[in-house]
């Protein structure tokens, strides 16, 4: 009804009707409160817990904030000042902390206690009650049912006694359990406004106080530090913007720069190749093998590490090591599915790598800056200075010289330092020592208008064409990569077996044969040749040197050890050899044809030169030796002959005794043959008999007639 907040307690027992619907609409009011404070309850713990995580967090906060002078950033972790900056926020953060905490014990008791007690105790209470009041009121409606039920005939004073006194006893439960229900319900009303008020007055006396002991504690004692930290933040923020600019007109000054870059394969008059490196880095794409005759391409990253080729995938932390490019060789060579490819190989020649750069520059690059690594250039303090210093000088090289003085000035060492006499296993030379240079002259050395053979073919090949011929035309190699024929045999007799991998560079017909200094005329000739003709590719072969014969595994006939009259090694470049061979009648008109050819080589030239020079001494020693032992032979093949006459003088001697006893036994009187048989002499006596003197034979004529005088008659 309207106007009435409180249930009578007085119409309890008379349970009507309007009774009931004033308890409906209090339990109604009951439903719709408990409804309320859930939801308020539910907003009140998230923020409870709000308040526990931030001060947890806070915590957390504070404590990694005090540990980052432990870690081991690899960017700025000594900064010292930011450390002892970060300090200084620790402990605030740590007092704030500890403000946060004694917020949440507040919100604790203040705000979640009295609405939980309103949820767990008084609105629980209700609940409870109203089910006591329904089982209740339903037992007396079962009670007065039956007592309604008694009979008027049949009047049993048990039965009857028994139902009044249920009636009695579930009335009298139902009494009390509804006015204690709407007591409870009454009460409900005041404790509903208490538990609404109540919390927020709690949640704001708390954060009242938060901020007054925030206030206190950290405004007067920290107001100063956060002042100066504010600064420094700005200074900060200025000079971000500042860097910012400046690489914002980086990159647009790179993208200026880099634009030829992004072609693969730039023009090389607008961006110069540089062969001055001893250090490269970037991609390149590797090629290996996948099966016996198949292969593949890989993209991976290759650099240079002092003397080692290094390479490393996407992903790894570290390179790894490819080959060691100390005394390495490097040049240009064709693949039939890529373009710009080289291959390196080991200075012991037991290992090559073929790589593909991106154009042709990179390629060039790569190829100039292992060679200077090959030469140990960056063992230097200067490396770049020194690659430029031997770059020029190969330039120079290249120009021609008004005078050889000049040229061998800057070609090759001063020849002050050099010893007066020849090296006796890496020079080989028939002649005597070399003259002085201030004598020679370029003409002296190398015929006039003497054009350079790129291909390697022996000379004898030219002078016995019948004998190249039936040597199937012997397998020439050129710096091109052509190949044609197969290997020649080797010689299998020979003391002295040793292989080197070789480069042939060039030949040429010269004159001098007395100086090593035709040896280095030809190789700036040649060397100067191949680099205005850009001819940069050199094949490999091996250079078996035995006791007969150089042999050059691709040619066919051989380099006969005999003809070699002159070999010597670079004296700057020891990777360069030459050697000058001479043959006889090899001109139409008789005169010899003197050649002179250049190698390089992946190990010292003047090894390759010190096994030539072996080479011929052991030839010339085992060419004594086979006089000497042909001579013994001859002399004891005519002492075997005189032994063999003076045996045979012996035997005819013997025979001779042998007819005289004969002859002596015969002539006395009556007395025939001890076996009276003939005598005849044996055929062998008859043959020495024949081949002896004049007075043998007649000798044998008195033996045949002694014979026929000792036939017995009859």
């Amino acid at each position: 009804m309207p106007g009435i907040d409180k249930l009578p307690l007085e119409e309890t027992l008379e349970d009507s009707p309007q009774t009931r619907s004033l308890l409906g609409v209090f339990e109604e009011d009951t439903a719709a409160t408990s409804s309320y404070f859930s939801q308020l309850f539910k907003a009140m713990q998230r923020i409870y817990d709000a308040q526990n995580e931030l001060s947890a967090a806070t915590h957390l906060t504070s404590r990694l904030l005090k540990d980052y002078e432990k870690q081991r950033f690899p960017l700025g972790g000594d900064d010292e000042v930011m450390s002892s900056t970060l300090q200084q926020f620790a402990k605030v953060i740590d007092e704030l902390s500890s403000c946060h905490a004694v917020l949440s014990t507040q919100l604790a008791d203040a705000m979640m206690f009295p609405i939980t007690q309103f949820q767990e105790r008084d609105l629980r209470e209700i609940v409870i009650l109203k089910e006591v009041f329904q089982i209740s009121s339903d037992d007396h409606d079962t009670a007065v049912n039956r007592y309604s039920r008694l009979s008027k005939r049949k009047e049993n004073e048990k039965v009857k006694s028994e139902v009044m006194e249920d009636v009695y006893t579930s009335r009298k439960k139902q009494h009390e359990t509804i006015m204690h229900y709407f007591a409870s319900l009454n009460m409900l009303q005041y404790k509903k406004k208490i538990a609404l008020l109540e919390p927020l007055l709690g949640y704001m006396q708390a954060q009242i106080s938060f901020f007054k002991l925030g206030s206190e504690n950290l405004t007067q004692q920290w107001e100063e530090f956060l002042t100066n930290i504010g600064t420094s933040v700005q200074n900060v923020r200025r000079e971000m913007d500042s860097d910012a600019e400046a690489t914002e007109q980086t990159i647009q000054d790179l993208k200026v720069a880099s634009d030829p870059l992004y072609m693969p394969d730039p023009d090389p008059n607008k961006i110069p190749v540089n062969r001055n490196l001893t250090r490269k880095a970037g991609y390149l794409n590797t090629r290996y093998k996948t099966g016996l005759v198949s292969s593949a391409w890989e993209r991976q990253y290759f650099f240079t590490q002092g003397g080692n080729l290094m390479s490393q995938s996407r992903g790894d932390v570290a390179g790894g090591l490819v080959m060691d490019i100390d005394n390495c060789s490097v040049m240009a060579v064709d693949c039939d599915d890529r373009r710009f490819c080289f291959q390196i190989t080991s200075f012991d020649g037991k290992k090559a790598v073929i790589l593909q750069a991106e154009s042709r520059k990179d390629c060039e690059e790569w190829i100039a800056t292992i060679n200077n690594i090959s030469k140990r250039i960056y063992l230097s303090e200067n490396p770049e200075e020194i690659a430029a210093r031997v770059n020029q000088s190969a330039l120079e090289a290249v120009t021609p010289s008004p005078s050889f003085q000049q040229r061998h000035e800057s070609f090759r060492p001063s020849t002050q330092g050099r010893p007066k006499t020849g090296r006796s296993g890496s020079q080989c030379s028939a002649g005597s020592e070399s003259p002085a240079l201030s004598s020679l002259s370029l003409e002296s050395l190398v015929a006039p208008d003497t054009p350079i053979q790129f291909d390697i073919i022996s000379p004898v090949s030219e002078e016995h064409p019948s004998q190249a011929k039936s040597g199937a035309q012997g397998r020439r190699t050129n710096p091109f990569g052509e190949s044609g024929g197969s290997k020649s045999e080797e010689s299998e007799d020979s003391i002295l077996h040793q292989l080197f991998i070789v480069r042939f560079l060039g030949s040429m017909e010269v004159k001098a044969t007395e100086s090593a200094d035709v040896i280095y005329e030809t190789m700036r000739q040649i060397l100067a040749a191949r680099a205005i003709h850009n001819i940069f590719r050199m094949t490999e072969s091996h250079l078996l040197v035995t006791c007969e014969c150089l042999n050059i595994c691709c040619v066919i006939p051989q380099f006969p050890l005999s003809s070699v009259v002159l070999c010597t090694s670079h004296q700057e470049n020891k990777r360069l050899f030459g050697f000058v061979l001479k043959t006889a009648g090899g001109r139409v008109d008789g005169r010899p044809v003197t050649v002179c050819y250049v190698f390089e080589s992946n190990n010292d030239g003047e090894k390759i030169c010190d096994s030539v020079g072996l080479a011929k001494q052991i030839a010339l020693h085992s060419e004594m030796d086979r006089k000497a032992t042909q001579k013994q032979r001859e002399l004891d093949k005519a002492k075997e002959k005189q032994q063999e006459e003076l045996h045979k003088q012996k035997q005819i001697e013997k025979d001779l005794e042998e007819q005289s006893r004969l002859i002596a036994a015969s002539s006395r009187p009556g007395q025939p043959a001890a076996d009276g048989q003939f005598l005849v002499l044996s055929n062998s006596q008859s043959e020495d008999s024949d081949a002896g003197e004049e007075g043998q034979k007649t000798d044998q004529d008195i033996g045949e007639c002694v014979s026929s005088e000792l036939v017995p008659r009859h």
